[in-house]
């Protein structure tokens, strides 16, 4: 005799613990902003903060284009009539020329010049506390403590000036950027033509960039040249061969007036590597000789070989801004772990760029990220060691 049972069935978690734990933790994590998206310099960011460049860019996108242009016609019209008539080597050494071009120039363009990071709240007002002195006497006579120290580098004083847009003391050779609004180290120049600052991290790029090009408008020229004469040959006339390739007139007088312009800026930036010099310090005779007193740059390697080989082949230093990291959270603006608007991170303003994370993964359960903290007014390149402050004068508040 069979009995009929009626059996109920309730539903089984089949996940692991752990894997029903990150599912939890993966739906209640909030949106995280990274610190590319409230960067306080007027840059422009693409591909989650890879690429970092200025704003006005229009002038850059103009250089492209007229590098691409000029290199097609050439490829279009001469290289195959040379490579028939000459050698089938013109048109590789004009590709491998243009690959290093525009390799380098995008390498100019997208990278972070040497950026300062700016000093938190915090930290600026320890400066403050640092630099002024109380008033004493008659409040009429009173005058602001100095904005600059000095620095001791192989025996030559140096100064270090305040930015006051900063708010810190600027490391030697560095300056602020008007156009991009950031301090940058070792500042040689602003330059609309690749739409970025040129500065300590890719000076290298900017001028391997200008060689090559220099290089590359002389060989187009050159080549061009060959070709209209091979088609000048009898019966044909040099009025015939430029009938016949139009497109070469075009490029011989795109690439005379490019060859001559390139050619001077190259010329004159090998003339600063081989004194170890920059263009912000050539215009403003950083080291030239004052008053009767010997100056001399104490940044030189001691010649120019050694000079041209700091700069082509020597370290890049690290970038001190860490563009995609995460925005520390405020936590007194968040309830049960969660942004209370719309899943949005509040920013604390002291957590934006005077500290780098060690570490860019996603937070660990109880919030936060780990810092590392530096001191007040010191950016991370390293602290410059203060041997002596400037006797009291009122300085203004320049950005040079």
């Amino acid at each position: 005799m069979t009995k009929n049972l009626s059996v109920s069935y309730s539903p089984v978690a089949t996940d692991s613990p752990t894997r029903i734990s990150e599912q939890n933790f993966h739906t209640e994590m909030p949106k995280m902003t990274r610190k590319w998206e409230v960067f306080p310099g007027r840059n422009k960011f693409c591909c989650n903060g890879y690429i970092m460049m200025a704003r006005q860019a229009g002038i850059f996108y103009f250089t492209c284009v007229l590098i691409i242009v000029t290199s097609g016609l050439f490829f279009a019209f001469d290289c195959r009539y040379l490579a028939v008539h000459v050698s089938p080597a013109i048109p590789v050494v004009a590709g491998l020329l243009f690959i290093f071009v525009m390799s380098t120039l995008f390498r100019t363009s997208f990278s972070d010049p040497g950026v300062i990071p700016r000093a938190t709240p915090d930290e600026a007002a320890d400066i403050e506390r640092q630099i002024e002195v109380p008033q004493s006497g008659n409040p009429a006579t009173y005058r602001p403590p100095p904005r600059t120290k000095e620095v001791i580098i192989k025996g030559q004083v140096t100064k270090l000036k305040y930015c006051f847009t900063c708010k810190i003391f600027r490391p030697p050779r560095a300056s602020h950027c008007s156009v991009c609004d950031n301090c940058v180290d070792r500042f040689d120049h602003h330059c609309p033509w690749v739409g970025n600052c040129v500065g300590k991290r890719n000076y290298r790029y900017f001028y391997l960039f200008i060689l090559s090009l220099s290089i590359l408008c002389i060989y187009i020229f050159a080549c061009v040249i060959t070709h209209l004469v091979l088609r000048a040959q009898p019966p044909n006339n040099f009025l015939i061969a430029m009938r016949e390739s139009p497109a070469s007139v075009i490029i011989i007088i795109v690439a005379f007036f490019s060859m001559w312009t390139v050619f001077g800026l190259c010329g004159y930036h090998s003339y600063l590597i081989a004194g170890a010099n920059t263009t912000n310090e050539e215009i403003k005779g950083t080291f030239s000789s004052k008053r009767n007193h010997e100056n001399f740059n104490p940044y030189s390697q001691g010649g120019v070989f050694t000079n041209c080989m700091a700069i082509i082949c020597g370290p890049i230093p690290p970038s001190l801004i860490d563009r995609r990291g995460f925005v520390i959270p405020d936590p007194t603006q968040t309830t049960n772990g969660l942004p209370q608007e719309n899943n949005a991170v509040n920013v604390r303003p002291e957590n934006n760029y005077g500290t780098v994370p060690i570490m860019q993964n996603p937070p660990i359960s109880g919030g936060g990220y780990p810092v590392q903290q530096y001191p007040p007014g010191v950016y991370p390149g390293g602290p410059y060691p203060v041997e002596k402050q400037s006797s009291p004068r009122a300085d203004t508040p320049t950005e040079g």
